[in-house]
């Protein structure tokens, strides 16, 4: 059995669990947080719901071509110039948008659990919105070299970068991204609102804003957890790219960052499970939903 064949086994079927589990769990978070009332007046909550709609996206993008290319031997990518720009474009806002939004929860939280009323009052509904389009708007400009200089490359015809300078930023732009900023907003802000929550009693006693805080800094920790293995490959790369490499060391690095890919893409899957199991309040709401829903089919009139 090749090192290649097994390479593309666990991109299949990691990409069906992935997918199946991340879609479910994404589906309900936008449900509960777009139909339970609390949630929808609180920026922390809105943040979530607009996380669990990117990462959809991100995983129907990203997954299902790899698994219909993997299962059939049709790749999208290598065929249709512009699902390539597109593909990629779609993946870098999608991706950002998510890891961004995760950060302005915990810098939410630490505004909401402050002592300062200027800061208190800058958690807003009204400010998250306007927040939010200035991410997006960002991201998307943020894409266009993506679209542009992503293309079937002549030779390998796989979908790639074609520009030299943008495939040495990709790597950067990672680590930097996915694991640095989220491990700086982690520490600052985790600390900052630990000491608010500490030095003001009344927020100490609500614990359901405790609750919020623990399921913010479960998601960044989740992040960094799930996106160190892949920084580290990407330094790894850096350092060994003077390096020369027989065909048995490429084929073992290709498994390695196989696994480690589907790992990094395993951080776009367990949020509703995180959220179940990090709040009580979050677990009630889920079962009060489904309750109701069984209530309403039992009682429905027979036609």
């Amino acid at each position: 059995m090749s090192l290649t064949y097994i390479s593309q086994q666990i991109v299949v079927y990691s990409g069906i669990i992935f997918l199946v589990l991340g879609i479910f769990g994404n589906t309900m978070n936008a449900y509960i947080f777009s139909s339970v009332a609390a949630y929808r007046q609180v920026p922390s909550t809105f943040y979530f719901l607009v996380q669990s709609i990117f990462e959809s996206i991100f995983l129907i993008i990203n997954l299902l071509p790899r698994v219909i290319a993997f299962s059939y031997g049709y790749d999208l990518t290598s065929v249709s110039s512009l699902w390539c720009k597109l593909r990629q474009a779609i993946l870098t806002i999608s991706g950002s948008v998510s890891i961004t939004v995760i950060c302005l929860c915990a810098i939410d939280q630490y505004l909401v659990t402050s002592s300062n009323a200027a800061f208190r009052h800058m958690s807003q509904m009204k400010v998250s919105y306007r927040i939010l389009l200035a991410v997006i708007i960002f991201w998307c400009l943020h894409s266009i070299p993506f679209y542009l200089y992503f293309d079937i490359s002549p030779i390998t015809r796989t979908c790639g970068s074609l520009n030299a300078a943008l495939a040495i930023y990709l790597p950067i732009y990672f680590v930097l991204m996915f694991w640095v900023f989220p491990m700086l907003i982690t520490s600052v802000f985790g600390r900052l609102t630990y000491r608010n929550i500490r030095q003001t009693i009344a927020l100490a006693e609500q614990r359901a804003d405790r609750q919020l805080i623990k399921m913010t800094f479960s998601e960044l920790i989740r992040t960094l957890v799930c996106c160190t293995p892949l920084a580290t490959f990407h330094i790894y790369n850096a350092i060994t790219s003077g390096t020369a490499k027989d065909q048995d060391r490429i084929l073992k690095e290709y498994l390695a960052y196989t696994i480690i890919s589907s790992i990094a893409t395993f951080q776009y899957v367990p949020s509703f499970f995180i959220f179940l199991f990090s709040s009580s309040r979050f677990r009630r709401r889920v079962k009060g939903s489904l309750y109701f829903k069984q209530q309403t089919n039992s009682i429905a009139p027979t036609i």
